[in-house]
């Protein structure tokens, strides 16, 4: 099964656009699932996550805001294709 990466962000978030690039990016070396959250689709997930975005979550855990460790994401990437 393929890990699944999400990502809370919303429109005209500068930060928002480098993470998901950087997850394109990451696409080109390793399978996963990618689920982009828009996070003015519901009042819970504005409340929840306007201070923090974006926030990048691997298999329903948040792992980061703000930016992406991409050294750490690339490892638990690769351990998790080994699965």
């Amino acid at each position: 099964m393929k890990p699944q990466v999400t990502i809370y962000q919303r429109e005209s978030c500068h930060l928002c656009e480098i993470a998901a690039a950087q997850l394109a990016q990451l696409r080109t070396d390793y399978e996963f699932e990618l689920e982009l959250v828009d996070i003015e689709s519901s009042d819970d997930l504005h409340q929840r996550y306007l201070e923090r975005i974006p926030v990048v979550a691997l298999d329903g855990v948040e792992l980061y805001d703000f930016e992406i460790d991409l050294d750490d994401l690339n490892s638990r990437l690769l351990e998790a294709s080994a699965r």
